[in-house]
């Protein structure tokens, strides 16, 4: 694996990293490069073109006028588009997920294009604020362990017949549907709407990235006691509070 690389793209840093989502940079980085591979990071700001030749695009949470500005500029760039359709691997959380669907309600109120990556439509829920740990089951399909996260979101997504679940919730809201669905996935896309950084505390979705980069089955082992210890600590929190 030492003659692989990695292009890691970064996309609107200054618009969406609000809640830690740059720890899952941080997170696909080290365990790329603890495999021997090579890893070019690119940061792009709101005011550059998205690359088209990444390999690994991550997108993290954000506020409501930067999640407006964030989908204006993307739809415009078209840069990430052009990667999805090119085969490229989207890892999206919160606001970013909501910028993959088809639509979703922007600060103003107003119904607001997505890029539709991903066949979900995001609404403005009228219940109580979706604010606590996850615990869930990831589709099967994926081959990974239980889902801890912290989620921190109003939105309610409704998934459509293009994509799947990412995960079905033991605990908490997921997509606030009431249906237990948490997140959506097709392909090499997915979205989620757990924080942590969700990476860190579920470091196998990075080795599915980097797996699904690479066309491998399995990955060489890495030392996981740092992990393993926040999971286990993360997950008996959450349990505790059922």
């Amino acid at each position: 694996m030492t003659a692989s690389s990695l292009r890691l793209v970064w996309v609107y840093p200054d618009l969406l990293s609000t809640y830690g989502d740059q720890g899952n940079v941080l997170v696909v980085e080290r365990r790329a490069r603890q495999r021997g591979l090579a890893v070019e990071r690119v940061d792009v700001r709101s005011d550059q073109p998205v690359p088209t030749t990444g390999d690994i695009y991550l997108i993290g949470g954000g506020e409501d006028r930067p999640q407006r500005l964030a989908a204006e500029r993307l739809r415009r760039d078209g840069g990430l588009t052009k990667a999805a359709e090119s085969g490229a691997i989207i890892f999206s959380v919160c606001a970013g997920y909501q910028i993959l669907g088809r639509e979703f309600i922007n600060d103003l109120g107003e119904r607001e294009a997505g890029l539709g990556l991903l066949d979900v439509i995001s609404v403005r829920g009228t219940g109580a604020r979706c604010v606590g740990d996850v615990l869930g089951d990831v589709d099967e399909r994926l081959g990974l362990p239980q889902l801890t996260g912290f989620e921190n979101h109003q939105g309610v997504t409704q998934l459509g017949p293009g994509v799947r679940p990412f995960a079905k919730v033991h605990f908490g809201n997921g997509n606030g549907t009431g249906d237990g669905t948490e997140g959506a996935w097709r392909d090499t896309i997915f979205g989620t709407y757990m924080h942590g950084p969700v990476m860190a505390r579920n470091p196998q979705i990075a080795d599915l990235l980097l797996r699904l980069h690479l066309d491998v089955p399995a990955l060489p082992p890495v030392d996981d006691r740092w992990y393993d210890a926040l999971r286990t600590e993360r997950v008996a929190a959450a349990t505790q509070t059922v």
